[in-house]
């Protein structure tokens, strides 16, 4: 079943999110034009991305009987021009990067923790912005319910 989110903004930056049965603010900050009410769209991606690699070292670690007590998770996102990129395959426009810093608890061997590590990129948040992403979009107004996006 596909996941449904729902954005509502009434011309600011303000904007009333849902998911499920939660709901939540988005917004810029103060000094970008917002009112800082929530966070921003990619601090939300960071968000998932750091949410998903810790559930996910939390999965792993009790399926496996490893004694992780705690994980912290932060993700820093930045971008840069392709073109100033030394080490990216793309030459134009922007390349996202996202540097996941993981702090692991409880008494784990060095090698539980490599290995911990490395189940950290099975994350499916992680996965997915590692993959190729389509996104099309649809006007939806009363008179048509779908139109074909532009393109």
């Amino acid at each position: 079943m596909p996941t449904v989110v729902t954005a509502r903004n009434s011309g600011s930056f303000h904007t009333e999110v849902e998911a499920r049965t939660h709901k939540f603010v988005m917004d810029e900050p103060s000094n970008d034009g917002g009112g800082d009410l929530g966070p921003t769209p990619y601090e939300l991606m960071a968000a998932a991305l750091a949410g998903c690699t810790a559930m996910t070292l939390h999965f792993y670690a009790k399926r496996e009987g490893l004694p992780l007590e705690r994980s912290d998770v932060s993700v820093t996102h930045d971008r840069q021009h392709a073109k100033d990129c030394a080490d990216c395959l793309s030459t134009a426009g922007y390349v996202h990067r996202f540097r996941v810093d993981i702090k692991m608890h409880g008494p784990l061997t060095r090698e539980q923790k490599q290995h911990l590590l490395t189940i950290a990129a099975r994350c499916p948040v992680a996965k997915t912005l590692a993959s190729e992403i389509k996104v099309d979009e649809f006007l939806v107004d009363d008179d048509a319910v779908e139109t074909t996006p532009p393109g």
